[in-house]
């Protein structure tokens, strides 16, 4: 069993703003899929156990806001006894432009309060696989001032080709990992 969450904040609010392309990925998936998420308050997250292409997945989307995704996450992972080798997270990335993709196997938080807590709930072990989804590049303002602002017009319709994507880039990690996946899509 496989966890693929994806980071954002929980509320109409935040439903397009930059800091939700890892909800705004599961829910692309959603529809592609044909899965439904509920939400767990055991979790504080919205999850979806699903069996995709013959694998058991579980969809999760972190209802803890970004800053305290990783107690979400870890809490699914000790109730299902996953391993750190057995999650992806999808979520927003500043230093890449919008559209672009980019798979890491481990890596540093980058400045992402999301991946910082997944990172500490994780026992500062950085080693999990992500995937990363451009939403800049950042304008002069504050990084918490872009990343929780709309999408311009311009930049959803350049995402939204993106997702689909993403599809195409979440079915090629789960068959064939994260090396194939960095190979075809970085």
């Amino acid at each position: 069993m496989k966890i693929i969450a994806g980071l954002g904040n929980p509320g109409d609010k935040y439903k397009f703003t930059r800091h939700n392309a890892g909800f705004m990925a599961l829910d692309y998936l959603k529809y592609q899929w044909d899965f439904d998420f509920k939400f767990e308050s055991k979790f504080n997250a919205e999850v979806a156990k699903i069996n995709h292409n013959g694998q058991s997945l579980i969809m999760l989307k972190p209802f803890t806001y970004m800053n305290l995704s990783g107690q979400s996450l870890i809490s699914v992972m000790n109730f299902y006894k996953i391993s750190r080798g057995d999650i992806l997270i999808i979520y927003d990335d500043i230093a890449l432009p919008v559209g672009k993709l980019r798979f890491r196997a481990k890596g540093s938080d980058g400045g992402h309060n999301g991946i910082k807590s997944i990172i500490n709930v994780l026992g500062n072990n950085n080693n999990f696989d992500r995937l990363k989804i451009g939403i800049g590049p950042q304008p002069p303002l504050p990084s918490e001032v872009y990343v929780l602002q709309n999408f311009s017009d311009e930049q959803l319709s350049n995402l939204k080709p993106v997702l689909k994507e993403v599809q195409s880039a979440v079915e090629l990690y789960l068959e064939q990992g994260i090396q194939a996946a960095q190979t075809t899509f970085n």
